[in-house]
């Protein structure tokens, strides 16, 4: 039986997924304890599936596509008693992993995240959207959906991820979950070093303008992430994405 379960949701992510095992299984290699590895496949129209079980994924498939739904597949059939959810873009340190297992072991921290980077495709991105995320992220101890560690326990007593939103789900799930870490004497941590490294391609699929203008949408009016068309940011692909093969 696992110590600990890492979670997935891909939708379309053949491309990315691959290097997304590949950093975990390093990762992995390097703890002691035994864990393993989920791919939700979220209704892909692409090989996610296959390509993740010949990288010797578990792979379990969730029709409804919606991200917080995909994370709460994986954590469903998960065996481990620590969650650790990934998105399929981005990489993760080996001390990383580390840290936050260490964290939960330590009976101190209940959970959390980590500052992220851009990947190699973000060279040349104005900095200044990262430097004010990431702050935001420790300053207000928000885990970015990029990398969440969590016990088993207190997010089954939390409810998971809420199936009412279409994104945005990290941020009300580490409210609800720092909570109960709160109720339980323990600690919500989001590690600034060392950094997640998470693909920067919605810089070069959109516009500045485009990016400004969704931030400010969902600024001012944050019910609209319980409407799928509003929320096509994170589920479409456009036609530069396909044409590139950088889905």
């Amino acid at each position: 039986m696992p110590d600990y379960s890492i979670v997935i949701p891909a939708f379309d992510e053949e491309l990315l997924l691959p290097s997304t095992i590949a950093a975990l299984r390093e990762a992995m290699n390097d703890i002691s304890l035994e864990g393993e590895i989920i791919v939700v496949d979220n209704n892909s129209s692409d090989a996610t599936a296959e390509v993740a079980s010949k990288a010797g994924a578990r792979v379990v498939f969730e029709p409804v596509n919606r991200i917080s739904t995909a994370r709460n597949a994986g954590a469903k059939v998960a065996r481990g008693e620590w969650f650790v959810f990934v998105d399929a873009d981005t990489r993760i340190p080996v001390d990383l992993l580390k840290k936050a297992l260490n964290s939960l072991a330590g009976g101190k921290i209940g959970g959390g995240g980590a500052c992220i980077r851009f990947g190699p495709d973000g060279k040349g991105a104005h900095p200044l959207m990262l430097r004010l995320w990431n702050w935001i992220s420790r300053f207000f101890k928000l885990a970015a959906g990029s990398f969440i560690f969590c016990l088993r326990e207190g997010f089954e007593e939390v409810g998971g991820f809420s199936n009412k939103v279409y994104a945005g789900e990290e941020i009300l799930f580490s409210r609800q979950y720092k909570r109960w870490c709160l109720r339980q004497g323990l600690g919500f941590q989001v590690f600034p070093n060392p950094p997640v490294s998470t693909s920067a391609r919605k810089l070069q699929w959109y516009s500045p303008f485009r990016l400004a203008a969704t931030f400010c949408l969902f600024v001012l009016c944050p019910f609209l992430v319980r409407s799928r068309s509003f929320c096509s940011f994170w589920y479409d692909r456009p036609k530069v994405a396909r044409d590139s093969g950088r889905g």
